[in-house]
């Protein structure tokens, strides 16, 4: 929040440049516009506990997870459409977050609820990541809006729906409120 006691709106573009990364400052409200993906503990144990490949290039494809459960349908055509999603509480993935930014590049991580302080400090910061989480409950027909198009779905049916990972094209996807920063602290603990 700006010292003006006014909420300040930053509206970005993922990928997600470093120098606006170092910018956000804990409770800004975030908006996105770009390509982010789906990644949760189906995806997690799949590339870090079996060993097997992201199935695009992470690092050149973006650096925002959103951890969540898209409601998605597959259209006639055989393109998927996502009406509503909702986030999920990142906190159940703790463990795999530093092997994660590592191998994947990731610098951004949208969920529900934000993370402990323990795990800012040794894990995100570390990784020059930060946290953004959804703005409470029963916004996930708010933040489908933001979706304009599912550019892919990967592993779907070895992981289902839920667990696939999910590329997804985003315009003023938000808000999201930024929940940590490059040093670690946190909205939801100083709040």
């Amino acid at each position: 929040m700006a010292a003006s006691g006014k909420i300040q709106k930053v509206r970005l573009n993922a990928p997600i440049a470093d120098s606006d990364i170092a910018a956000l400052e804990i409770g800004q409200v975030v908006y996105l516009d770009g390509l982010i993906y789906t990644g949760r503990e189906g995806v997690y144990n799949r590339v870090l506990a079996e060993g097997k490949a992201p199935p695009v290039d992470l690092k050149t494809l973006t650096n925002v997870n959103f951890h969540c459960s898209p409601a998605a349908a597959k259209d006639t055509d055989g393109t998927f459409r996502v009406g509503a999603v909702t986030a999920t509480a990142s906190f159940r993935f703790s463990k795999w977050l530093p092997r994660w930014f590592a191998e994947t590049g990731c610098k951004v991580i949208i969920g529900k609820g934000g993370m402990s302080s323990s795990d800012y400090q040794s894990a995100f910061v570390p990784a020059g990541a930060v946290y953004l989480t959804t703005v409470g409950y029963g916004t996930g027909a708010l933040l489908g809006r933001g979706i304009k198009k599912v550019e892919a779905a990967h592993w779907l049916d070895e992981l289902g729906v839920a667990q696939a990972m999910w590329v997804l094209r985003v315009e003023n996807f938000g808000p999201l409120l930024v929940e940590s920063d490059l040093q670690g602290r946190s909205l939801f603990e100083e709040n």
